[in-house]
């Protein structure tokens, strides 16, 4: 083979291989479904943790159920992106769904709040791949130019979880029983049906060879958030009872400090594989688009989980 037909070669090797449009619609059925229960599970618990509380005879710690999983889904959705270029993303797909099936079923038979905050995380480092990995095999299977089109589907996905989460959430919460088990229980098996059908639909569909990129793993970055931010979380949860200005408290801000200061060092030093590179800050539209993220997922988050509760306790509605 001459050495221009070797590079048209090596060109055709690695040439994105996309999909027709009958295609990608089965496999973003699947897609689709593993995002819902990620965007789902957001949301859901808002409206029974009142419920869930009581019965578990642990409302205090609420706040874990939620920050629990929201923590862990944030941490991992990264560690994804970076994981499905090393190993595929159809596998870890399957694994997050996997791991995000397990986690709901461990929910569904918790027997104290401290369980169902520990299963609560183990559903969010499950969920953090769902999100992101089903954006990056968009990106394998779609053309860039029609990759909006797509996208705007999760989106909307994103959305109807949101709107559908507080009223599923209620309902069962509302509910005795049903077929034997406590209602709010069904909060979490509801997902175990839809997350086996997108094993099934996405292990069927998804047929996409691997072109493996190898990268470094920001693991102590992921350490040194994960050590940043949940003292934080346990002052901001235990402060009242606590003291503000309790010997507790004061080793939670030290802590917390620490560990966020180690963060920034750990991603200067991962430079372009670090978890969040730094640089991306140096852009005004980045740094400004994360700020407003920020302010309005506060707001959202803050009042899902903060609404329903006021209304239940204070309201008694």
């Amino acid at each position: 083979m001459t050495e221009p037909q070797q590079a048209a070669q090596n060109h055709e090797d690695h040439e994105p291989q996309y999909l027709s449009h009958r295609q990608i619609v089965r496999v973003l059925a699947g897609l689709m479904m593993g995002m819902f229960l990620s965007a789902l599970d957001q949301t859901i618990v808002a409206t029974a943790i009142r419920t869930i509380g009581d019965d578990l005879q642990g409302l205090s710690l609420q706040a874990w159920v939620t920050t629990a999983y929201l923590i862990t889904a944030t941490i991992t959705t990264p560690l994804y992106g970076k994981l499905g270029d090393i190993y595929g993303r159809k596998q870890l797909f399957l694994w997050s769904i996997g791991i995000f099936v397990v986690g709901s079923v461990m929910c569904t038979f918790a027997g104290s709040m401290y369980q169902l905050a520990g299963f609560r995380a183990l559903q969010g480092v499950g969920a953090g791949g769902l999100f992101s990995l089903a954006l990056a095999i968009i990106g394998d299977i779609v053309p860039p130019r029609e990759r909006a089109k797509y996208q705007g589907a999760f989106l909307a996905v994103f959305g109807t979880a949101s709107v559908l989460g507080p009223l599923v959430g209620g309902f069962f919460a509302g509910a005795d029983t049903i077929i034997g088990l406590d209602g709010w229980r069904w909060v979490f098996l509801v997902n175990v049906p839809i997350g086996i059908l997108a094993l099934l639909v996405v292990n069927s569909t998804l047929h996409v060879p691997h072109r493996r990129l190898d990268h470094a793993i920001d693991w102590w970055g992921a350490l040194a958030l994960i050590v940043g931010l949940v003292p934080l979380l346990t002052i901001a949860e235990q402060g009242r009872e606590w003291g503000w200005q309790s010997g507790k408290a004061f080793a939670c801000y030290a802590i917390g400090l620490v560990g966020l200061v180690a963060f920034v060092f750990v991603e200067r030093a991962m430079k372009e594989e670090a978890l969040l590179p730094l640089r991306f800050f140096s852009n005004r539209t980045f740094a400004l688009t994360n700020i407003v993220g920020v302010i309005m997922g506060a707001a959202m988050f803050g009042g899902l989980a903060g609404l329903p509760l006021y209304l239940q306790i204070v309201k008694d509605n």
